[in-house]
Order: C-alpha cells, then sequence, then structure tokens
C-alpha cells in the first residue's frame, strides 16, 4: 500500500521549511488503526526521520519497563514532586484502562513509531515539551476556582463506564476534536493554552530548530501527534517564529506574584505577632493563643494522614510536626508525615510493580504503599493548610 492509500481518511497535513517536508500525521493515542499507519508510513521507505510526540522523560517511560520500579520515592518527595508524580499515575492508569476495555496498548502509535524508527535505523526526534514544565505551567496558570475544578475532574480518572472503540477512533475527526477543544477552552482558557496552544509553539519551535540547526540528512520527516495538536501544529510551522527565544520562553516558569511569594511569610509574622500581643497583653492569653494553634494544626493534620490510611506513629508525626511546619514555609508537615510512613513500611519491589495496575481503582490508592504515601503528603498538607487559616481566626477573634 502506498503512503497516499495509507493516509486515506487520516487526518494529516504536509508542510515544508527551508526545503524540508514535514508530513504531520494526527493520531489517536489509544488506537491500533493509529499504530498500523505508523508502521505503514515508516516502513514505506518515504521518510529518512521521525518525530514523535513525546519528551525525554515520557519516553523514558515509554520504553522502561522498569520505570516505577526504580522510583526514589524519598527523592520525589524532598523535592516536592509528589503531585506530578500523582497526576501523571492517574493520567497513565485512566488511559491504561481504556487500553486494556480496547486490547491497545497506551500510546501504541508511539511505541510503534519508536520501534519501526529503530528497526529502519532512523533518526528518532522527541520534539514535546518536558512534562514537568507543561504541568507546572498549567498549575501557575490557573486561579483558585480552576485548580478546584481540575482537583475534582480526575474523578473521571475513576469512572466505570466503558469506551467503545468506535468512539475512541471518532477522536481523529478534525470536527470532533474541535469542538471539544474550543468547550475546553470556553472552560478554562488557561488550561487550553498551556496543555495545547503552548505545546503546539513548542513542537513546531524544535521542529524548524532542528533544520536551521543544520541536520541536511533530514530531507522528509514523518512527524506523529494526537490529532487534537494537528491543527495548530500546522499553522505554527506556517508562521515566523524566533526558534531559540520561542523555546526558551516556553521552557520558563512563570514567576509566582510577589504577593504569592511573601503569603506564607505574611502569615506566619501575623501568627507570631498575635503570640506576641497576646503575651503582652495576659500571659494567660498567650498559652490560649498557642494552645489554639497547636490543636488545630495538630488536629487537622493528623486527620489528613489518618484519611489517607497512615501508619498510627505517621499519624502522631503529622500531629507533632505540624504546629511547626505551618510557621516554616520551607518545610510542609505532609513532607514529615509522608517521609516518616516510607521509613515505617517501605514499599517493596511488588508495591512498585502493582502501581499502575492498583492506581487504575480509587481503593487501589489507598491499598498500594506507594501511592498511599503519596496521599499521605497531599492530605497531610491539605490538613495543615486548612488548620493555618482555621487558628489563625481563631486568634484574631480571641484578641479582639
Amino acid at each position: 500500500m502506498n503512503t497516499a492509500e495509507t493516509l486515506q481518511e487520516q487526518p494529516h497535513e504536509r508542510v515544508s521549511y527551508q526545503g524540508v517536508n514535514f508530513l504531520l500525521l494526527g493520531t489517536a493515542h489509544v488506537s491500533q488503526k493509529s499504530a498500523d499507519v505508523v508502521e505503514s508510513l515508516i516502513e514505506s521507505g518515504e521518510f529518512d526521520t521521525v518525530a514523535i510526540e513525546l519528551d525525554e522523560i515520557r519516553y523514558q517511560a515509554m520504553t522502561d519497563s522498569n520505570r516505577y520500579r526504580n522510583m526514589d520515592l524519598i527523592s520525589i518527595i524532598k523535592n516536592k514532586q509528589t503531585g506530578l508524580i500523582a497526576t501523571n499515575l492517574a493520567m497513565s492508569a485512566y488511559q491504561k484502562r481504556l487500553a486494556d476495555q480496547l486490547g491497545v496498548e497506551p500510546g501504541a502509535e508511539m511505541k510503534q513509531a519508536i520501534h519501526s524508527a529503530k528497526q529502519k535505523e532512523l533518526p528518532l526526534w522527541k520534539v514535546d515539551r518536558s512534562v514537568g514544565i507543561t504541568m507546572k505551567r498549567t498549575w501557575r496558570s490557573l486561579g483558585f476556582l480552576e485548580k478546584i475544578n481540575l482537583l475534582f475532574g480526575f474523578g473521571g480518572f475513576f469512572d466505570k463506564e466503558e469506551i467503545s472503540e468506535q468512539e475512541i477512533e471518532k477522536l481523529k475527526s478534525g470536527d470532533m476534536l474541535e469542538s471539544t477543544f474550543n468547550d475546553f477552552s470556553e472552560n478554562s482558557e488557561s488550561l487550553y493554552k498551556s496543555l495545547i496552544d503552548e505545546r503546539d509553539q513548542f513542537m513546531a519551535a524544535r521542529l524548524k530548530q532542528a533544520v536551521e540547526n543544520g541536520n541536511n540528512v533530514a530531507k522528509n520527516v514523518l512527524v506523529i501527534i494526537g490529532a487534537g495538536h494537528l491543527k495548530g501544529l500546522t499553522r505554527y510551522m506556517q508562521e515566523d517564529m524566533n526558534t531559540n527565544d520561542t523555546i526558551n520562553k516556553l521552557n520558563t516558569l512563570p514567576p509566582k506574584s510577589l504577593t504569592l511569594k511573601m503569603l506564607p511569610w505574611l502569615i506566619t509574622l501575623v501568627i507570631l505577632s498575635g503570640f506576641a500581643w497576646g503575651f503582652a497583653t495576659n500571659k494567660e492569653l498567650g498559652f490560649d493563643l498557642i494552645k489554639t494553634w497547636f490543636i488545630y494544626n495538630g488536629v487537622l493534620s493528623g486527620l489528613g494522614a489518618l484519611l489517607a490510611a497512615a501508619h498510627p506513629i505517621t499519624i502522631l508525626s503529622a500531629m507533632l510536626a505540624a504546629p511547626f511546619t505551618s510557621l516554616n514555609p520551607t518545610i510542609a508537615a505532609g513532607m514529615v508525615a509522608s517521609l516518616v510512613e516510607t521509613m515505617l513500611r517501605k514499599p517493596k519491589v511488588q508495591d512498585f510493580e502493582a502501581l499502575q495496575a492498583d492506581a487504575m481503582h480509587l481503593k487501589g490508592w489507598w491499598k498500594n504503599p506507594v501511592t498511599r504515601i503519596l496521599l499521605i503528603f497531599i492530605f497531610t498538607n491539605l490538613g495543615s493548610a486548612v488548620a493555618t487559616w482555621v487558628s489563625g481566626f481563631k486568634i484574631f477573634n480571641q484578641l479582639i
């Protein structure tokens, strides 16, 4: 079958840049048909280079079967990457659940591209932005209510409704995708911009940069992307841009506002000033204020750890640490609790091996020691954050 026949009914565009021809192929990330089309195109011999919608981190995750087994939980906790890991696990588990229903591996077309490119000894370009940068830029771009909606949206990852292969294939229909993303954009323009539009720009810049850097080998490049990126990537490939500036800009985390930077320290200053004022007014009042702070922070942080099914000693450590960590923005109660839990109930090799399967079900997040540690970090911090505000208001009322 020639290329024209293979591309029939497949979303695609052809663009050129400085004498290099690009075939942009839109795929569904959970589709055997997409994987078959990718294999056929690479085997056709028309292309001398393959580019894929992956960054180095996701490429390693897709090609390293031991990726969860080699996870360093302590480093993840200390580097405050628990939210990113939990998000990736939830998304990966959801995609795997859909794939299991259809009998297709998650990212089958990307895995096929990697395999076929290696077999044909073709250069493989990983052109997407780092998933860590994307998630951080996404989170920082959202308002408070948008963040809440996004968190509650994770309930869909554990939905039991089956989705047919026909419905998955419809994801390659340009009209349906555009409609879906338009609705997405209306609900959260910031979310659409960081997750879709910025990556369209980034991938276009990476493709152009590869040409500008003097890669004379590449003349016909097959670019494999999710169909939702096809329209945007095509547009940016046809627009003028300074590739280096674009890449640097989109790889930079937007700075936190001065207010957000100063708020934790301001809260600490206000609370400590309240204690000082209380003792200056009446020693008994001062001790009452400290008691209020310790009780609310201890109880609510301990409750967060309890809700995550933490070990009793972990719960106690959360209760003891929270009143102090809440006054130190550089250390979180969840960090202390999750590190204690890791030492008390260190996950075994089989726990890491079962991680993705357990993450597919809500109960599995409490059952698996690895995900339970992530939950302890998140829930304990949530309890500590609520306690800081509640006890702060209580202290204020006691003072007036």
